[in-house]
This record gives C-alpha cells, sequence and structure tokens, in this order.
C-alpha cells in the first residue's frame, strides 16, 4: 500500500476567489472545477507530506499551509502586486529556508517557502 496524493481541502463560500491567489499569484493551474469545488495542481512530481507542529518555526503561528517555489522573490512581487498582504518576512531561516507568510482569501496562513542551496 502507498499514499499516492494529499490534498488540502479548504472550506470556502466564494470558491472563484481561489483563482486569484492559488492561481494567478502562485501559478498553480485548475485542474478540476466542478463549479462546487476547484482543484489546483502545479507542474512536476510530488511526494505526499504531512507535517504536525506546535508552532510555525521562530515563533510564529502554525500555518495551514506550506508551499514550496521555485523563485521565492518573484511570488512575492506577485502577491504583494494583487494586494495580499504579508504578514511575515521575507526571512532568511536558520534551517534553510527563505519564505514569508500571507493570508489566502479564506483568512487561512500560507507559509511560501523556497529551500536555499547548502552554502
Amino acid at each position: 500500500m502507498a499514499v499516492r496524493r494529499i490534498v488540502a481541502n479548504i472550506a470556502a463560500e466564494r470558491i472563484g476567489a481561489a483563482r486569484a491567489f492559488y492561481g494567478d499569484a502562485l501559478g498553480l493551474r485548475v485542474v478540476m472545477d466542478l463549479g462546487w469545488i476547484m482543484t489546483f495542481a502545479g507542474d512536476g512530481g510530488m511526494a505526499p507530506q504531512l507535517s504536525v507542529a506546535t508552532e510555525g518555526g521562530s515563533g510564529t503561528p502554525v500555518p495551514d499551509l506550506s508551499i514550496e517555489v521555485d523563485d521565492l522573490a518573484a511570488t512575492l512581487g506577485r502577491m504583494r502586486a494583487a494586494g495580499f498582504g504579508i504578514e511575515y518576512g521575507p526571512v532568511a531561516e536558520p534551517w534553510g529556508v527563505d519564505r514569508f507568510h500571507v493570508r489566502d482569501p479564506f483568512g487561512r496562513l500560507v507559509n511560501i517557502l523556497e529551500h536555499r542551496p547548502p552554502a
């Protein structure tokens, strides 16, 4: 037996608002839209992961989602241009990631991160 996929499900009354954040600002593509549910996916292969935490690191709250990107600066620029307020960062964390926190249109705290290459 193998877990093939883990999907975060976010309850929302206005799922169309997700397109500006997850689609436009983060660059995910809509892979399913049934009117009552919209599913976004990125390009490339991802291994299922699940984190359980008592804090979000560096004294921050535990984020609802963590999304790794390949260009943090560009993503940060797109978030700001779209009017999404940055709640933490951007910051270089001691465990090897650069990141910032932002709220999606539904109030979920999202940790956007990029792994730094080893020194």
